[in-house]
């Protein structure tokens, strides 16, 4: 498949954007003022479906501008993570030479042996638990953001001007959602700051078994083929090596891609491959997928 034939406007994804916000707007206003566990509901699967929207926009989609697509993912929904800084770490993490490597790959959840052996037992203990599916969920977006944050700020003090702008804007984007919230919203700040958290634990269940750790570059990606609920939330990255492979091509394509070169792409990760996240559940809830400290890292 030819990945420039993708149209100038992709009308699927921008719907599904539409709809999107409407859910938040509705969730934070009218389902709030009814029952406010329903509006939180609501929101958190509107966050989550934001998030994986970003993912699509700083991809190219659904404009080829990539101007109206930064002013579509302008909104903080999420509130933790600048739009501008995730384009900026997720476009190196799509650099497949450095997957899971502890410090050139900006996704990656593994550490550096020599940092893990010198970190205290109650923080070692803290991470072996968050290599849990249960602890990614509940414990993940914590840990993520302190860390991302605590990176970023280290960046700004170093005179990283890009960094800077990027968090400001962020501030712009924070403001626009907690003016709708003081306006016209019917959901309270407290229950909305558990709304973004819930929706980034449920983000937690799909980034969870994307990577591994493998001598082989091309065998580091996993393929979930859940066709369920969660692939429509996560836009089918769980195909994830499918859009490794093809960032450029549009969420709603990557199923055919997938069928098409089913056999190739099994082949190409060396099996990496679940029937769905049940199997993920079932397998990981409560044990962990690997070891924190990066089992083939070699000092560069």
């Amino acid at each position: 498949m030819n990945e420039e034939s993708v149209g100038a406007v992709e009308w699927p994804t921008l719907g599904l954007l539409a709809f999107t916000y409407a859910v938040w707007m509705i969730g934070t206003t009218w389902a709030s003022a009814v029952w406010l566990p329903l509006g939180i509901v609501l929101t958190v699967l509107a966050i989550a479906q934001f998030s994986s929207l970003q993912h699509e926009l700083l991809h190219g989609h659904p404009f080829r501008n990539a101007t109206l697509n930064h002013v579509l993912a302008f909104p903080a929904l999420g509130l933790c993570i600048p739009y501008l800084r995730f384009q900026t770490t997720h476009l190196a993490h799509h650099y497949d030479p450095i997957l899971t490597d502890p410090y050139d790959d900006p996704e990656s959840n593994y550490l550096d042996p020599a940092v893990w052996s010198r970190l205290s037992r109650p923080v070692q203990r803290l991470l072996r638990l968050n290599n849990t599916l249960l602890g990614r969920m509940l414990l993940g977006p914590a840990i993520g953001t302190y860390t991302f944050v605590r990176g970023d700020w280290r960046l700004i003090r170093a005179g990283d001007a890009s960094v800077r702008e990027a968090w400001v804007l962020h501030g712009f984007g924070l403001l626009l959602v907690l003016a709708w919230l003081m306006a016209v919203g019917a959901m309270p700040l407290w229950a909305y700051v558990v709304a973004a958290y819930g929706g980034m634990s449920l983000l937690k269940i799909r980034t969870f078994m994307e990577h591994r750790a493998h001598e082989k570059a091309r065998a580091r990606t996993v393929i979930i083929e859940d066709r369920g609920p969660l692939a429509l939330l996560y836009l089918n990255n769980n195909l994830h090596v499918v859009h490794h492979q093809h960032p450029a091509v549009p969420w709603y394509r990557l199923p055919a891609l997938y069928a098409a070169g089913k056999a190739r792409y099994t082949s190409c990760n060396e099996g990496y491959v679940y029937r769905s996240y049940a199997d993920i559940f079932r397998a990981h809830l409560l044990k962990a997928k690997d070891p924190v400290p990066h089992p083939f890292y070699h000092p560069h």
